[in-house]
């Protein structure tokens, strides 16, 4: 339930990054759930370190321009 968690996590940030639709970040974060399982814990700590780091630079840079989350 986790990795399904941070698949999505890792999906929305991918969608994010692109600037296209939900579909293809759906796609990938699927993929990357795929690919968490195969590496067990190391690919979930994996997956929760990108997302957690997407979702850091993103509250700072918000920051640095005066918006607040």
């Amino acid at each position: 339930m986790i990795g399904r968690i941070v698949g999505a996590l890792v999906g929305r940030e991918i969608s994010r990054r692109e600037g296209s639709d939900g579909f293809k970040g759906a796609a990938l974060g699927a993929l990357a759930v795929g690919g968490m399982r195969r590496l067990g814990p190391l690919g979930l700590l994996l997956g929760g370190g990108y997302a957690a780091k997407k979702a850091y630079d993103r509250r700072k840079a918000g920051k640095l321009a005066g918006n607040r989350y």
